[in-house]
């Protein structure tokens, strides 16, 4: 354990997202999302878990230590829902919840349609699989920065 790192992040967590620079994205995916073979064709090359929490808790985790893109930016995206792209389901409002929290403002998701969101993945730096089972628990985020302290 580490002081005020949540527990959910793992070492190879932690790794991925030091390491991921302004700009790279990060996937955080359902359990029936195609995450293995998606997670082989980004940067790092291989699937990384946070198993047995929902796509919201691991959400919550990650966006403790990683800045978004929002100041320039939408930078939180989720996978539509074939058929009815504006429907929000609830694991959606809950990570939009989590967003804003970290944000601290309104900082609104933007859609992505299924298809596309599987192209879009493919280009991220890595994806993080979880233990959620609802539908649509799929999420992109661009990491933003951190501004220097100001003395």
């Amino acid at each position: 354990m580490l002081k005020n790192i949540d527990p959910a992040l793992n070492a190879d967590v932690l790794h991925a997202l030091r390491s991921m620079g302004h700009g790279d994205t990060v996937v955080v995916s359902d359990t029936n999302f195609p995450s293995d073979s998606i997670a082989r064709q980004t940067v790092l090359g291989k699937l990384l878990r946070i198993d047995n929490v929902s796509t919201t808790r691991a959400i919550k985790a990650i966006l403790s230590v990683m800045p978004l893109d929002t100041p320039l930016q939408p930078s939180a995206g989720r996978m539509e829902i074939t058929g009815a792209p504006d429907e929000i389901p609830p694991v959606q409002q809950e990570v939009q919840a989590e967003v804003d929290a970290a944000e601290g403002k309104p900082a609104q998701m933007y859609g992505i349609e299924r298809f596309a969101f599987y192209e879009e993945a493919k280009n991220a730096y890595c994806v993080i699989a979880t233990g959620e089972t609802r539908f649509y628990g799929c999420f992109l985020f661009t990491k933003g920065v951190i501004p220097p302290e100001t003395v």
